[in-house]
């Protein structure tokens, strides 16, 4: 995967708007960051933030957020981020991006990892 230093950016960018307009419910700004697939698939912003605020709480409202390297994941550029939740269990979020026509970057699913524990 050869993405440029102006596409890795720009993922960064679409995620944390996201995670920002998730942390103001602002469910029309969120619903904007996903891909034509997702919200064909919700339809509407307001199906959208409740599905995601009930599957994925850490994503709705983290109390931290990490970005890590970006990777590929099925051919596609997957930008892992460690979240903390509400309750202070980390989680990794991967974020599947879809570059669009117009050459912007939309996310197009999220998949949560658990994040291993360490053995000393």
């Amino acid at each position: 995967m050869n993405l440029s230093d102006f596409d890795r950016s720009a993922i960064r960018s679409v995620i944390e708007s996201q995670l920002q307009a998730f942390q103001r419910d602002d469910a029309d700004t969120a619903f904007e960051f996903a891909s034509p697939g997702i919200q064909a698939m919700f339809g509407t912003s307001e199906n959208f933030i409740e599905m995601v605020r009930l599957s994925y709480p850490p994503v709705y409202h983290p109390r931290s957020v990490l970005f890590e390297q970006l990777t590929e994941l099925q051919g596609m550029p997957a930008q892992p981020v460690l979240l903390l939740s509400e309750s202070g269990v980390p989680v990794r979020a991967l974020y599947l991006m879809e570059q669009q026509a117009d050459r912007q970057w939309k996310i197009n699913g999220c998949y949560l990892v658990p994040v291993e524990e360490r053995r000393v």
